[in-house]
């Protein structure tokens, strides 16, 4: 019997991992409970598959589809990420899954798409030192905020990381995952992934789904919160359209 590889990149980690199947028209379903499986993940309702499409867009793996139709190319990797945040990580109900998280938040930090003030960036960056190397220990972390960047414009930001990471003595690398997804959850941006789209005039804007609803970034207008309670099909007066 044929078989079909899918490559699968499970970005929080950096590791990339190779999935065989029969060649059959396997459900998008199907390939994300082995990915989730592969983890033992259990909380799999806020992770998903991501991958670029041949429009040049990323896309969501939709689930109820056969993989074989959503792709074109057999080169394609798929990039296992958190998909949705609760407005409160403390419903999150294992470890593994807040470490997700926190590894996400971590990921969001570094590459810039979570942006936040100094202070917030020195407060989140803390927490992760001390879930990584433990309590303050001036040789420790002049290494590591020497060899690791965690956040943007980093070397001016120790003075304060290591003010915060001294106060966090005795935290436990779960406590900390659950007090850098406190501080997380607060910030404007916290579990906002804009896609670029058009509006019905053909304006380029951004959309995000939250637990709110669809955000709409505009950059002549106030952002708007389209609650999901009003989206019903596609009766809305302004339709949206990937690209």
């Amino acid at each position: 019997m044929s078989c079909k590889m899918y490559k699968v990149f499970y970005s929080l980690f950096c590791d990339l991992f190779f999935f065989i199947f029969p060649q059959r028209k396997i459900l998008g379903s199907d390939f994300f409970n082995k990915v989730c499986g592969h983890l033992k993940l259990l909380e799999k309702e806020y992770f998903g598959l991501e991958f670029r499409h041949h429009t040049g867009s990323y896309v969501w793996l939709e689930l109820l589809k056969p993989v074989a139709k959503q792709i074109k190319s057999d080169d394609v990797a798929f990039h296992f990420i958190v998909k949705l945040f609760p407005p409160d990580p403390g419903q999150l109900q294992r470890g593994l899954t807040r470490y997700l998280f926190a590894l996400q938040i971590k990921q969001d930090l570094s590459n810039g798409s979570l942006t936040c003030n100094d202070n917030s960036a020195a407060l989140l960056v803390s927490h992760i030192l001390q879930a990584q190397i433990g309590d303050y220990d001036e040789e420790l972390d002049a290494h590591d905020l020497e060899n690791k960047q965690y956040v943007p414009n980093q070397e001016y930001l120790d003075h304060k990381i290591i003010r915060f990471h001294k106060k966090h003595r005795g935290y436990t690398p779960a406590e900390s995952d659950v007090h850098l997804l406190e501080v997380a959850r607060k910030m404007d941006m916290y579990g906002i992934r804009p896609h670029p789209a058009h509006d019905g005039e053909g304006m380029r804007i951004n959309l995000a789904v939250t637990h709110m609803g669809v955000l709409v970034f505009q950059v002549l207008y106030k952002n708007i919160c389209v609650r999901f309670s009003l989206i019903i099909g596609n009766t809305h007066k302004n339709k949206y359209t990937q690209p």
